[in-house]
């Protein structure tokens, strides 16, 4: 994340995610292994647009991570355009809507959105999507590195491009005790 987002001393990151999920850990270390500042939200501050708005304007914040239902809700809150010290958001946990990237744009058009995908069995995210330009639906992206992506039919046997199949994850982010 920090190479592929450029993340470093100049950054701000946000850090509001409970601890007991995945998104916390790369808010908590991601500054501390770049240099960046790292920003705590109030206790339940997460729940609360207004208080992100507010801690994101505030303090400056470059770097953000939202599930695609809280960003709608950030979205929606009047001034969010107070926020433009971000320079990059980042979506994960659901699925990310095309009208939410769109909304997205138009609010904060100075900044960056990153769509990302990682399921339970495999450490925090595996693939990354920059959405840009106007999309009818929001891709999961390429694999990010250190992370082999294969799509199989049934038998396991590898599928051409496009054709639908299930989505097979290798490398340093699965979990033991999975295959890898």
């Amino acid at each position: 994340m920090a190479r592929t987002y450029g993340v470093g001393p100049d950054d701000r990151v946000l850090h509001k995610t409970p601890t007991g999920f995945d998104v916390s850990v790369w808010e908590l270390f991601l500054p501390l292994i770049t240099g960046a500042r790292l920003v705590v939200t109030a206790p339940g501050g997460h729940k609360d647009a207004a208080h992100l708005r507010d801690t994101i304007a505030g303090h400056g914040v470059t770097l953000a991570h939202f599930v695609p239902a809280m960003l709608d809700v950030f979205l929606a809150e009047d001034d969010v355009e107070r926020c433009a010290s971000l320079r990059r958001v980042v979506c994960s946990g659901e699925e990310l809507a095309p009208h939410t990237a769109r909304a997205f744009t138009t609010r904060l058009p100075g900044c960056a959105l990153a769509n990302l995908y990682g399921p339970t069995e495999a450490a925090v995210d595996v693939t990354s999507w920059e959405c840009e330009g106007e999309l009818d639906t929001v891709p999961i992206g390429a694999p990010v590195d250190n992370t082999r992506l294969y799509v199989l039919d049934a038998e396991l046997r590898p599928l051409p491009p496009g054709t639908p199949g299930e989505l097979h994850i290798g490398g340093v982010q699965v979990s033991v005790g999975y295959h890898r």
